[in-house]
């Protein structure tokens, strides 16, 4: 489990996120969602480490963050972040490999295990095929899968991913976030995902958190509680209409001069 009480941050004079609670469940799969500048990035950056929040506390399986020293951090939290990989020389072998620095010694080579688990890994995402590849080469989705088999080679717990399907088609959004999915139900992981596409956050997410602009909590809970079409409407100021199709919900949408809904809430 992971914790997030009263979560501040500011860049500069700008406040981003404004005393945010949040916590991921393990086995259940947790999407940060909000409009551009509501501070999901931040959030998730605050909850693995990268920054510390100015208010509040973070805790992972009830311990402090800021208490765990790096090595420990990498052993529970595995983050999966956007990486361009151009200018690497690695191959995806490598790239994966990586993963098991945590469980090594200062300047241990890399054991028979750890070269195991990496290949199951990789395995794992359906990418062993690209053990020998140029990382650089890949694909978009290719590269988000050996990302994720990085992050499953460091056998952690807990696996936070911002914005996996940034720049997939649709394919391979669907095949990125049915992993993650498993990962929970399969192995009890504890998933945070930052999404923008609502409707991929509809399908694939357990619980939400939508943030406001200003960077406050809308709302947080189940996804069926937090996908209110009211509640999207004025966060987001399009117009926006849920159905459910075999119990599936699916958010539609309704560019305008925004004049329906200001008649609607007036």
């Amino acid at each position: 489990m992971i914790e997030g009480r009263s979560l501040s941050w500011h860049y500069g004079e700008n406040e981003v996120l404004r005393h945010v609670d949040l916590v991921a469940h393990p086995a259940r799969v947790l999407g940060l969602i909000g409009p551009n500048g509501s501070g999901k990035t931040t959030a998730l950056r605050l909850l693995y480490g990268a920054l510390r929040t100015a208010t509040g506390e973070v805790r992972v399986d009830g311990d402090r963050l800021e208490a765990l020293g790096p090595r420990e951090t990498a052993r529970r939290l595995a983050v999966v972040v956007q990486e361009s990989g151009g200018e690497s020389s690695m191959t995806v072998g490598e790239m994966v490999l990586l993963g098991r620095a945590p469980h090594l010694a200062t300047f241990q080579r890399t054991r028979t295990e750890d070269r195991r688990i990496a290949g199951e890994a990789l395995r794992r995402v359906n990418a062993a095929h690209l053990g020998a590849r140029a990382y650089a080469g890949l694909s978009g989705g290719e590269r988000q899968r050996v990302l994720i088999a990085r992050a499953l080679a460091q056998q952690a717990s807990h696996l936070l991913l911002d914005e996996p399907t940034n720049h997939l088609d649709i394919r391979y959004q669907h095949e990125v976030l049915i992993l993650v999915r498993e990962l929970a139900a399969e192995l009890g992981t504890t998933a945070a995902v930052v999404l923008h596409d609502l409707n991929l956050a509809a399908r694939y997410c357990d619980d939400l958190v939508l943030l406001h602009g200003d960077g406050r909590v809308a709302r947080a809970g189940s996804t069926d509680d937090v996908l209110d079409p009211v509640l999207l409407t004025e966060v987001y100021g399009i117009e926006i209409e849920r159905i459910e199709v075999e119990g599936e919900i699916h958010l539609l949408f309704r560019p305008g001069d925004g004049t329906r809904h200001e008649e609607r809430t007036a």
